[in-house]
């Protein structure tokens, strides 16, 4: 570590549980954050801030005149801009050190696939059921711990699936897909600007302690807020032995999912939306 960089992230290193060893895992972690909407715009500045060495930032949205009252990675001079590009421009002015890769395009089957097996920390700041559960696969595939939260009204929620273990459970294993489950966007519903930040900060705390090593994880645990009351609520939840996507037999497991039609693909994977 420089001298530059002891000095940059000196407030870290002086924390007992995560100290220089830490901060050197953070700066040899690659994060992957699939959203540069309101959870990826916190989640994604706090990552930079805090010294991940490479940030994949994959959007394939522009930033719209709508998105400025919680996504504070975007200005109004960046209107019309692609999110991702506009992501790396905010996350290299706090952070010139670090690496960002600006990604504008739609993932799904093999390229998000791919994506997922090089990053070691995957942050899903998504705002769609297809999309998060095409994530999911692709991170039981590859084992890697997934980061998920969601934002809606004035309720959010964060939750970890640790992939790197046999017994942590997945995202399918609390929401399984196909199920009748009401799905609401920002667009629609609105949401309560502050509301991301807290959520997508969330994120990038977990992120982070994962990266470093340190802490309790929310592996098993799902935290939900409502910001009215401005109350927490936290469901544990346990591994499901059948699930269709980590269980034995999972489509996950064995990346039978990618032998699928590249209709089925597309249909099941989505848009990278991000609220």
């Amino acid at each position: 570590m420089t001298d530059e960089q002891l000095l940059r992230y000196s407030r870290h290193i002086l924390l007992d549980a995560l100290g220089i060893e830490g901060q050197e895992r953070i700066l040899a972690t690659h994060a992957l954050v699939v959203g540069a909407g309101g959870l990826g715009s916190p989640a994604a500045l706090y990552l930079a801030s805090a010294g991940v060495g490479k940030i994949t930032l994959v959007d394939d949205d522009t930033v719209d005149f709508t998105n400025l009252q919680r996504q504070i990675l975007h200005t109004q001079a960046r209107v019309g801009m692609a999110k991702a590009e506009s992501g790396r421009q905010a996350l290299s002015a706090i952070n010139p050190e670090i690496t960002i890769v600006p990604l504008q395009q739609r993932l799904s089957g093999e390229a998000l696939d791919a994506l997922v097996a090089t990053a070691d920390i995957v942050l899903d700041c998504t705002d769609n059921f297809a999309t998060r559960h095409a994530i999911n696969r692709a991170c039981v595939h590859h084992r890697k711990p997934l980061v998920s939260g969601a934002a809606i009204r004035f309720d959010g929620q964060i939750s970890v699936y640790d992939l790197r273990r046999d017994d942590a459970p997945c995202y399918h294993c609390l929401f399984p897909e196909g199920e009748d489950v009401e799905e609401v966007r920002c667009a629609v519903m609105g949401v309560f600007a502050p509301l991301t930040g807290i959520i997508g900060t969330m994120q990038a705390a977990e992120a982070l302690k994962l990266a470093a090593g340190i802490g309790e994880s929310l592996s098993g645990r799902l935290l939900l807020l409502d910001t009215l009351e401005m109350e927490w609520r936290s469901v544990r939840f346990k591994k499901d032995p059948a699930c269709a996507v980590c269980g034995p037999n999972g489509n996950g497991r064995s990346g039978e999912y990618l032998h699928q039609s590249a209709a089925d693909r597309e249909s099941a994977a989505g848009a990278c939306r991000s609220g």
